[in-house]
C-alpha cells in the first residue's frame, strides 16, 4: 500500500515540476514578459486583462483593467480585440504564459505581453471595487 502511495506522490511531483518547467521555457521563448515600468508606461495603448478570480479583482486591481479569470477564459474569447495589444497579469506567471499561448494559437492574437512580476508586487495605480 505504501509503495502505491509513493508512486502516486512521485508521479504528481514529476508532473507538477514538468508542467512548471514547460511553461517557464515557453514564456522565455515568447519574449512576452515585461517589467512593471514598461507595463505602466505602455498600458494606455493596450487591453489590460486581470486573470485572477472575481473576488481578488474586486478587492484590488490595476486601474483600467478588465477581469477575465483564467478559469473562464475559454468562454470570453470575443471580449478582446485581436488587433490591439493585450497585457496580462495575475498572481502566477505560468498562468499568464498559458493564457498568452492560448490567445496566440487559438484566437490569433499577435501582441500579447504579461507582467513579469506578480500583481502582489505591483506599485502602480490600483482601484478597489468592493466597498468596505
Amino acid at each position: 500500500m505504501n509503495a502505491v502511495l509513493y508512486v502516486i506522490v512521485i508521479g504528481f511531483l514529476v508532473y507538477w515540476v514538468g508542467s512548471w518547467l514547460y511553461f517557464w521555457f515557453k514564456g522565455r521563448q515568447m519574449h512576452g514578459a515585461i517589467d512593471q515600468k514598461t507595463f505602466e508606461e505602455t498600458m494606455r495603448k493596450a487591453q489590460i486583462v486581470d486573470l485572477r478570480e472575481k473576488n481578488a479583482f474586486d478587492a484590488k486591481h490595476i486601474l483600467g483593467a478588465r477581469n477575465l479569470p483564467f478559469t473562464q477564459l475559454k468562454y470570453n474569447e470575443g471580449e478582446l480585440r485581436p488587433d490591439l495589444p493585450v497585457y496580462l497579469y495575475g498572481d502566477n506567471k505560468n498562468m499568464c504564459v498559458r493564457a498568452a499561448l492560448k490567445m496566440q494559437k487559438k484566437w490569433g492574437f499577435t501582441d500579447v505581453k504579461w507582467l513579469e512580476d506578480r500583481f502582489s508586487d505591483w506599485e502602480g495605480k490600483t482601484k478597489k471595487t468592493t466597498k468596505i
